[in-house]
C-alpha cells in the first residue's frame, strides 16, 4: 500500500493528492453529517387523518404565535395620562382677560369727552376680544351678550370675574380626560348656576365663559406609551415548539394550524429546508480550506506530508464514526451521553503521528462536528458545550503530553485529563441553574474520566496500527526500538560488540547535538543503535571488532577490502528492511557515510601504483538527506577517529572534529540537507564538550609496593 501511494503521490504531485484527499474527506464527511441536518419530513396534505404520531424533531420558535401573543400584549398596554396642573392657571387667567377687556372698553368710555355710541362699544369690545386665541376659548358672542357686559357696573364684573376664575381653577384641580369634557361642563354649568353673585341679566353669558373654560387637563404621552407597549411587547416570551412536542396525533385530522406547524419544522416534504444543509457544506469547506492551507505550507519531504494526512483524515474520519454511534444510542437517555466521547483521542494520535499543528486543527475540527452531530435542535446553531467539552479535553493534552518517551506519560495526559473534563463539566452543570441529583452528578463526572481513559486506551492502542500501515516513527515506536532485547540489537551485541560500543557511543553524541540544534534526539539515538548493523554480514573486517590483533585486510587488495567495508550501509539497509523497521532508521544506515571517500584503502591503492577511479572507494550514499542524518555522520567519525586518538586532550579534540566537519563541507556531503554553517558550529561545539567529559584526564594512582 505504501508503494502504491508513493507512486501515485508522484505521478499527479502532492498538491493535487491533497486536493483529492481533502475532497473523499469532505464528501464523507458530508455523508456522514447529512443525518444529522435533514431532519424526517412527511409527505402530509391538510384536513387528511394522520396515519401516525408526529413529534416535533427539533426545537424551534413560532413565530407567528409569537407575533400573535406580542400584538395581543402590546394592544392589552392602555395609554399613558399626563395631567397638567398648569391648564387651571391658564384657563382661570384666560376667564379673569375677558373681564378685563370689557373693564378697559368702559374705561375708555368713561375717559372719552364725547359720548360713544354702544354699537362702537360692542365694536371695540370685540376687537379686543379678537386677542385671545380662538384655540384657547373658542367662543363667538353675539352683540347682546357683548351688550349686556358692557352695560354691567364695574363692581359687579370685578366680583363675577373673581368669582368665575376660582371656580374654573378649582375645577380644574381633578383629572379630565378629552371624552370627559362635556360631562365636566355640564357639571360645571351646574356648580355656576349654584353659586349666587352673578348679575341676572349676564348670567347665561357666564355660564357660556364657564362651560368653555372646561377643557381636557389629562392627556395622553405618546412617547411614554410607545414606551410601555414596547415594553410589553418585549416581555413576551417567544413560543416554541419543543422538540418531542406532539403536532399531531395518530388518526387526527390534520387541521391547518398543525399543518401550519409542520411546514414550519420542514417536516413536510415540499417544505423541507435546505439551510442546514447548506451551512453544513460551508463547515466542511471550511475545515477542509484550513488543512490544505496546513499541509501545503508545511515545510517538511512529501513522503512525510503525505503520511502525516493521511493519518490526520483518518482519525478525523474515526472520530466522526464515533460521535455518530454515541449520538445514535444518546436517545435512549435522559442525561446528555455525548460526554462519553474521548475528548482528547484524535489530538493525542496526531500530536504524536504528525505534529503539534494539526494536532490544534484537528481538535477544533472535531469539536465543531461535534456540536453539529450531538446537537439536539436548531434553537441554537450548534452543542455548544459538547463544543467546548472537546476544545478544553484536547487542549488539555496538547499541554500536558509534551514528552512521550514512556506509555506512563500518556497515562500522567489522562489523569490531567480526566481533572480538566471534570472541571468543565461541573462548570456546566452550575451555569445551567438546573436541580441536578447526586446520581445525575455521578454519571457526568464518571462519564468525563471515562472520556480520559478511552482517550488514553484509544491512542496506545491505535498507535501500533497506524505505525505499521504507514511506516510512521512515534517516540513510543522509537523507546520500543531502543530496548537491548531488540533482535538486531542483541545480535549486533552477540557478534559484533566492538560494533555494539561504539554505536552507543555514537548515540551519546548524536543526541546531544540533535537537541542542540532543533532535531530529533530520540531518533538520532535510536537511529546510531542500529547505523551499523551491516557490520553484524562480517564483523571481523571491522577494526573494533578485532580484539584476536588479526586484520584480515592485511591479506587483500585494497579494492576487496574497500568492497567489504562500503557494503556494510547497503548490507545494514537490506537487514533492516527484513525485519520490517522504520524508514528513517534505514536511511540513517544508507546516509550516514554520504558518498565520502574511503581515504585508508584509497591512498593503500595509490602507494601501490595502481590507477585508481575514486568512485570505486566512495560510499554509494545517498548523502544526509537530513539533519539527523548529517549529525550522525560527524559523530560517527569523530568517535572513532578520538577512541584511535592516543592521549586525547581539549585542544586535540576540537582540532580533529573541526576538521572532520571542514572535510565533510569539503566534499560537499550536506548538500542535499537542510544544516546551516551556524548549526554545524554548535555541533561542533556540543561534540567537543562531550568528548571531553568521556575522555578527560585521570588520576594516575600510586602503583602498590610488591
Amino acid at each position: 500500500m505504501e508503494k502504491q501511494l508513493r507512486k501515485f503521490t508522484e505521478l499527479i504531485g502532492f498538491r493535487y493528492f491533497l486536493i483529492v484527499v481533502l475532497i473523499l474527506t469532505g464528501a464523507l464527511q458530508f455523508a456522514f453529517m447529512y443525518g444529522n441536518v435533514k431532519g424526517v419530513t412527511y409527505d402530509f396534505k391538510p384536513l387528511q387523518l394522520a396515519p401516525e404520531t408526529v413529534r416535533s424533531t427539533k426545537t424551534i420558535e413560532d413565530t407567528y404565535k409569537t407575533q400573535q401573543e406580542r400584538e395581543k400584549a402590546t394592544n392589552a398596554v392602555g395609554p399613558v395620562y399626563q395631567f397638567s396642573e398648569d391648564v387651571a392657571k391658564q384657563r382661570a387667567a384666560i376667564v379673569t382677560s375677558l373681564f378685563d377687556y370689557v373693564l378697559d372698553v368702559k374705561e375708555e368710555v368713561s375717559s372719552s369727552k364725547e359720548p360713544v355710541p354702544i354699537v362702537d362699544q360692542v365694536a371695540q369690545l370685540r376687537k379686543k376680544f379678537e386677542s385671545i386665541d380662538s384655540d384657547q376659548m373658542p367662543i363667538v358672542f353675539t352683540d347682546s351678550q357683548l351688550e349686556g357686559l358692557l352695560i354691567q357696573s364695574e363692581a359687579d364684573l370685578k366680583r363675577t370675574s373673581t368669582q368665575l376664575s376660582k371656580l374654573v381653577k378649582e375645577y380644574l384641580q381633578k383629572s379630565i380626560r378629552s371624552e370627559n369634557v362635556f360631562a365636566s361642563q355640564n357639571d360645571f354649568e351646574t356648580k355656576i348656576r349654584g353659586q349666587q353673585g352673578y348679575p341676572d341679566k349676564i348670567f347665561n353669558t357666564v355660564v357660556l365663559i364657564g362651560r368653555t373654560s372646561i377643557i381636557e387637563n389629562e392627556t395622553i404621552n405618546e412617547e411614554q406609551t410607545k414606551i410601555r407597549k414596547e415594553q410589553a411587547r418585549e416581555s413576551v416570551e417567544p413560543t416554541r415548539i419543543l422538540q418531542g412536542q406532539i403536532i399531531v396525533q395518530e388518526g387526527q385530522i390534520i387541521d391547518n394550524e398543525a399543518f401550519r406547524q409542520l411546514e414550519l419544522l420542514g417536516m413536510v416534504s415540499n417544505k423541507a429546508s435546505m439551510k442546514p444543509i447548506a451551512g453544513l457544506i460551508i463547515l466542511i469547506l471550511l475545515q477542509m480550506m484550513f488543512m490544505f492551507i496546513l499541509f501545503e505550507r508545511w515545510g517538511t519531504d512529501e513522503h512525510k506530508k503525505r503520511n502525516a494526512l493521511l493519518v490526520t483524515v483518518i482519525v478525523f474520519g474515526l472520530s466522526i464514526l464515533i460521535m455518530k454511534f454515541i449520538s445514535l444510542v444518546a436517545s435512549g437517555f435522559d442525561v446528555t451521553v455525548a460526554f462519553l466521547f474521548p475528548t482528547a483521542l484524535a489530538t493525542m494520535l496526531v500530536r504524536l503521528l504528525a505534529d503539534d499543528r494539526a494536532a490544534v486543527l484537528i481538535t477544533v475540527m472535531t469539536a465543531s462536528s461535534a456540536g453539529v452531530i450531538f446537537q439536539e435542535g436548531y434553537s441554537s446553531v450548534m452543542q455548544m458545550e459538547i463544543t467546548l467539552y472537546i476544545i478544553f479535553g484536547g487542549f488539555a493534552s496538547l499541554f500536558f503530553l509534551r514528552s512521550v518517551e514512556k506509555r506512563s506519560h500518556i497515562l500522567h495526559a489522562v489523569g490531567v485529563i480526566g481533572l480538566v473534563n471534570m472541571s468543565f463539566i461541573a462548570f456546566y452543570l452550575l451555569m445551567t441553574q438546573s436541580s441536578y441529583g447526586l446520581s445525575e452528578w455521578m454519571f457526568y463526572f464518571i462519564a468525563a474520566m471515562i472520556s480520559a481513559l478511552l482517550s488514553g486506551a484509544l491512542t496506545m492502542g491505535l498507535l501500533p496500527f497506524f505505525e505499521s500501515a504507514f511506516s510512521l516513527l512515534s517516540s513510543l515506536r522509537l523507546i520500543e526500538l531502543s530496548n537491548p532485547n531488540h533482535p538486531l540489537l542483541k545480535k549486533l551485541l552477540m557478534e559484533a560488540p566492538g560494533t555494539y560500543h561504539h554505536s552507543v557511543m555514537v548515540a551519546n553524541l548524536a543526541e546531544a547535538a540533535c537537541e542542540e540544534i532543533g532535531a530529533d534526539g530520540l531518533l538520532a539515538r535510536v537511529g546510531c543503535y542500529y547505523h551499523d548493523i551491516g557490520k553484524t554480514k562480517r564483523p571481523a573486517f571491522f577494526i573494533e571488532n578485532q580484539m584476536s590483533g588479526i586484520n584480515p585486510h592485511d591479506s587483500l587488495a585494497p579494492e576487496t577490502s574497500a568492497e567489504i567495508i562500503i557494503a556494510h550501509t547497503t548490507d545494514g539497509a537490506e537487514m533492516l528492511r527484513r525485519y520490517k523497521m522504520p524508514q528513517e532508521i534505514i536511511d540513517i544506515a544508507l546516509q550516514h557515510h554520504g558518498s565520502s571517500l574511503l581515504k585508508y584503502f584509497y591512498f593503500k591503492a595509490k602507494e601501490e601504483g595502481k590507477c585508481l577511479d575514486d568512485t570505486k572507494y566512495r560510499y554509494p550514499g545517498p548523502k544526509p538527506q537530513t539533519k539527523e542524518a548529517a549529525v550522525i555522520s560527524v559523530a560517527d567519525s569523530v568517535e572513532a577517529a578520538v577512541r584511535s586518538m592516543k592521549e586525547p586532550n581539549a585542544e586535540k579534540i576540537q582540532k580533529l572534529v573541526r576538521a572532520i566537519i571542514d572535510d565533510r563541507v569539503q566534499d560537499n556531503q550536506f548538500d542535499e540537507c537542510d544544516i546551516s554553517i551556524k548549526e554545524l558550529k554548535c555541533i561542533e561545539r556540543v561534540l567537543c564538550e562531550t568528548l571531553n567529559g568521556i575522555f578527560h584526564s585521570r588520576i594516575e594512582y600510586p602503583k602498590a609496593d610488591k
